[in-house]
């Protein structure tokens, strides 16, 4: 460690007298006799946090970048998910909420560098990786390697991102000083050095060849050797509780000269529904904070702040089985999912004091949060009654099932049915033997709720009816899984069910858009046009319910607690908020941002919960969040 030290202050002082030569240019290079970044001619040691802007309103950008830069950090690190810019292919938006240069123009107006991480894939716990489901319409394509088809999608989207990039790099005038190529490759099954170089020729086509490229991979040698490649600077990535001195020798290997770089220090961990709440110490994390930045390393903290999975757009794993992560993404970090300053944030801020100037003046504080307390919600309908409104384009007609991405339909839920094809006085076995349902489907029989099956753990329930009578399966996607091998993730019914003796056909495929009826104003434009029960008392299976909040003269950050609610989804004013699932957990509240909610008008609540609401049909808005209880079996 005294060694690492000294090598940084002989690069302070070398690399001092050569600056002083350079005078009205930008540059940020790497100095690899001395191991150390250069910017403008001068030593350069970056202290840097990860924040994802599409998990942040953009109304609360500026807040979050202030509170980073008043820690101390002279640089954020940020993904570019592609799936989150171009939903559809060749459909692009970098507005509102996507609009990318805004962010960065708002860290160079705080003072904070960017180190940017366009991917193609970014995994971070993101829907598929970042990577968009419309490639999955080719049935084997090979992600993340050579295979014509990716890299073709892939060089038509870089040829869009990356020059939007390039006016923003930090020798362009820009605040950009490193891009990443790829993500965490080495762990990646492929390790397809052909796809690797196809990125690097394609980023220094659009960036130019000043520009410093980087990897970064998982501390072990089979990481670092399949993640690597000759023109990309190779970083490693590991959190508190690995031997510093035995991973930034590994890194040394790879890298024999140059500085030492930790991209993604853990500061927390990411929660799967089931989890228990991940925690890891404040006082951990500023020791090796400490001890890296002792060494000369620069560092970059994942997460600083974690934010939000709204909508659709959480990840999943799957190692023994699929489990799918949750909607919060606070992972522990410094910044809360509301972006509330900690006492880990004030630790790393009193270990960043001993190593540069930090900025005078107060912390930003925490945004207020206000508790608005019950909303009752009425009963609009089951799913199978308001077909008409949410599959305004009708059912599509197969003969065995097609799944989201054969149907275009890349997000959300979606609804099969078909008939019962005997009479099932007994209770009758509906089987999925391929675990072909991806991920969880929700079966009626003429609108009555009948049960479920779920992917790898319950794969058989039993079914009555009568000859004729409609079967009706409700499939969700739960998120596509975001590391590893199995990232290509179809979702639906993507093998044949058996009822008894028989498989199912003749199947009407519903694509249910209801993130576009509710943002159209239903159900509160036409609110009771559907109910076919009476609106107070609950329905079992896949039901919507719809309330307003009244308004207060407030518009405050809340957080709605679905009390003895099941699992579902919520949406706020037309913004789909996320997935709850509380007997599951660990999480309990859905973060309800306050620029969301209005102060004059009723802000509009629409609930689809997809197996059994409580009696009472209420819920709150408390003034804190609720994410650490115990996970439960449901």
């Amino acid at each position: 460690m005294a060694a690492a030290s000294f090598l940084f202050a002989v690069c302070m002082a070398l690399s001092t007298l050569s600056g002083s030569l350079v005078t009205g240019t930008r540059s940020f290079s790497i100095d690899y006799k001395n191991h150390c970044f250069l910017k403008d001619g001068k030593p350069f040691q970056y202290i840097s946090g990860s924040i994802h802007y599409s998990r942040i309103p953009q109304y609360y950008w500026k807040d979050r970048l202030v509170k980073m830069y008043m820690t101390g950090l002279n640089a954020v690190q940020v993904y570019v998910p592609w799936n989150f810019h171009e939903p559809v292919q060749g459909v692009h938006n970098f507005t509102g909420d996507r609009d990318l240069e805004h962010f960065l123009n708002l860290a160079n107006q705080t003072g904070l560098l960017v180190i940017l991480r366009p991917g193609p894939y970014i995994c971070a716990e993101w829907e598929m990786g970042g990577l968009p489901a419309w490639l999955l319409q080719k049935p084997n394509i090979i992600l993340r390697s050579a295979d014509t088809d990716y890299l073709e999608a892939v060089s038509s989207w870089l040829a869009v991102l990356l020059p939007k990039i390039k006016p923003w790099l930090y020798i362009n005038g820009g605040n950009i000083i490193t891009v990443q190529v790829e993500n965490e490759y080495g762990s990646y099954f492929a390790c397809d050095y052909n796809y690797m170089r196809h990125l690097r020729t394609l980023f220094r086509f659009f960036l130019g060849e000043d520009v410093v490229l980087f990897t970064t991979d998982g501390n072990t040698d089979k990481e670092m050797t399949c993640g690597s490649l000759d023109g990309l600077y190779a970083t490693v990535d590991f959190g508190t509780d690995t031997n510093i001195t035995v991973a930034f020798k590994r890194q040394r290997r790879f890298e024999p000269q140059g500085p030492l770089v930790n991209s993604e220090f853990y500061t927390g961990w990411l929660d799967h529904w089931g989890d228990q709440h991940a925690m890891v110490g404040a006082q951990k994390v500023s020791r090796v904070l400490e001890e890296m930045l002792t060494m000369g390393a620069s560092v970059n903290m994942y997460m600083f702040e974690g934010g939000t999975n709204f909508g659709y757009w959480n990840g999943a794993d799957h190692d023994s089985r699929f489990r799918s992560v949750v909607t919060s993404y606070d992972y522990d970090a410094p910044l809360t999912e509301a972006g509330d300053p900690t006492e880990k944030l004030l630790a790393i801020r009193d270990v960043i004091k001993q190593f540069r100037d930090i900025p005078a003046g107060p912390m930003p504080p925490a945004t207020p949060k206000f508790a608005y307390g019950f909303v009752t919600l009425e009963k609009i309908g089951n799913i199978s009654s308001l077909l008409d409104t949410i599959s305004p384009l009708g059912p599509v007609q197969s003969k065995y099932p097609l799944t989201f991405e054969e149907m275009k339909q890349y997000y959300g839920y979606m609804l099969y049915r078909t008939t019962l094809p005997h009479d099932l006085t007994e209770p009758t076995p509906l089987i999925s033997p391929l675990n072909g349902v991806h991920d969880r489907a929700y079966v009626s029989v003429n609108g009555v709720f009948q049960g479920l099956l779920q992917r790898d753990t319950v794969l058989v329930m039993n079914v009555t009816g009568k000859q004729g009578d409609t079967l009706d399966i409700l499939v969700e996607n739960m998120g596509r899984v975001n590391f590893g091998s199995k990232i290509n993730d179809y979702k639906g019914l993507v093998s044949n069910l058996i009822l008894g003796k028989d498989v199912l056909t003749d199947w009407k495929i519903y694509p249910l858009d209801i993130d576009g009826a509710i943002s159209r104003g239903w159900p509160h434009s036409n609110s009771g046009k559907s109910v076919t029960s009476p609106r107070r008392e609950p329905s079992a299976g896949p039901t919507f319910y719809t309330g307003t909040l009244q308004p207060n003269g407030l518009a405050w950050d809340t957080f709605l607690k679905l009390i003895e609610w099941t699992k579902g989804q919520v949406w706020i004013n037309g913004v789909n908020l996320g997935r709850y699932w509380p007997g599951r957990g660990p999480q309990q509240t859905l973060y309800v941002p306050g620029p969301l909610l209005s102060t004059s008008l009723p802000n509009n609540i629409t609930l689809l919960e997809l197996e059994g609401a409580p009696a009472h049909l209420r819920i709150v808005f408390m003034d804190r969040p609720q994410l650490n209880a115990t996970a439960g079996k449901s």
